[in-house]
């Protein structure tokens, strides 16, 4: 067992801490004043090649892990981006996998190389108004009319369909009542956002300004076949091989998103005189950020194992929503502590770290809630009765 990254791995590691460099706090601030979205740090890591990352080599990516992919987004989120510089990259990062792991050899010369040029930006049309975290009572149905599919229906938080030209998006193709299973009768589709059957609002939200969330309405969007990921009715499955990375991605740019909070606390109460003292040389100070340092060791440690679990091939799940869960738990507390560090300046935009703050309440929420992964581990790990 290494803890060490590999050369590789720190050669990733370091030329992403390079790519954001030049956008630093000034940069991220004037982002989360202005909304706009940070398209010239988008480009900057296309030009790069890293949206192509873990995607296969023969279709122009880096044919590389999610353990690597984890290193990735770490690193945009301890450069001080936060959630703001993550959530620009992160579905072309994680999303097509679905497309990876169950499209055929021509779906995936067809749509693997444009996302990883960056030609084609994507969302992801999962979360609905009235279903929340129950996927299986998704609303919105896909009615195959000869050689297409009519969609129509409602998707809410999805981001970045504002400038989105895709979507991978999850419907009913047969009703709840004739399914054997809650999962079964779901088909995935990548297909375009034809904004002529797509409408599509901007949801003002608590942070993360410069990443647009939005809800859909969909009103017979038509989608060829050629367009569905996988079998009809095999939605849940191949969507699984999208969440499980999800959920080790966001764990890993919320661990970033901590540590970039507790470097501006651990600078802040070293140079902060009061009473003749530096504050951090109060145990009231030091201890709290200790605490903090060790709660995000710990959580990277299973970010990590998760992501080694996936890229191996082994069952996953439990360490991907336990990731997730310690991750955005200790990056959250992180940040709460980063604010009260720096007293009444916390408080104050120049600072960042009530930007830190705002921004950390995403990993905390999505893309499964806190209480949701208790009741996962509880159910499938320690084998206790469902609870929902």
């Amino acid at each position: 067992m290494n803890f060490e990254l590999t050369d590789e791995q720190q050669s990733i590691q370091t030329a992403i801490q390079k790519v954001c460099q030049p956008f630093d706090d000034a940069y991220w601030l004037a982002r989360d004043t202005d909304g706009a979205f940070p398209e010239a740090f988008v480009r900057a890591i296309t030009e790069g090649g890293w949206l192509g990352i873990a995607m296969p080599e023969a279709y122009g990516g880096a044919g590389l892990g999610v353990t690597e992919t984890a290193i990735m987004a770490h690193a945009i989120a301890r450069s001080g981006a936060g959630m703001s510089g993550a959530s620009a990259v992160h579905l072309n990062l994680f999303g097509p996998n679905p497309i990876v792991v169950f499209g055929t050899d021509e779906q995936k010369a067809r749509l693997l190389p444009p996302l990883i040029k960056g030609q084609d930006r994507a969302c992801f049309g999962v979360t609905e108004p009235d279903a929340g975290l129950n996927t299986t009572r998704l609303a919105t149905r896909a009615d195959r009319d000869g050689d297409h599919y009519r969609i129509n229906g409602r998707k809410l938080w999805t981001t970045t369909a504002q400038t989105a030209n895709k979507i991978l998006i999850i419907a009913r193709t047969q009703d709840l009542a004739d399914c054997k299973k809650p999962t079964d009768g779901l088909t995935l589709f990548f297909t375009d956002l034809n904004r002529d059957s797509i409408e599509v609002r901007l949801i003002d939200k608590m942070g993360r300004k410069a990443i647009d969330s939005n809800a859909l309405f969909i009103d017979d969007l038509i989608v060829p076949v050629a367009d569905r990921i996988g079998e009809e009715g095999d939605g849940w499955k191949c969507l699984l091989h999208g969440l499980n990375p999800e959920r080790i991605l966001i764990a890993a740019e919320a661990v970033g998103l901590g540590q970039a909070a507790l470097e501006k606390a651990s600078q802040y109460a070293r140079e902060r005189v009061v009473f003749d003292r530096t504050i951090g040389k109060n145990q009231g100070i030091q201890h709290p950020l200790a605490e903090n340092w060790m709660e995000l060791e710990a959580a990277q440690l299973m970010v990590f194992k998760a992501a080694s679990l996936y890229d191996r091939g082994l069952p996953c799940g439990a360490e991907a929503n336990a990731a997730k869960y310690l991750a955005a738990k200790a990056a959250f507390t992180a940040c709460e502590r980063a604010v009260l560090t720096h007293g009444g300046m916390g408080y104050a935009k120049e600072y960042h770290v009530e930007r830190y703050l705002r921004e950390i309440m995403i990993p905390v929420i999505a893309p499964i809630s806190q209480e949701l992964v208790k009741s996962f581990i509880a159910e499938q790990v320690l084998g206790q009765e469902k609870s929902y």
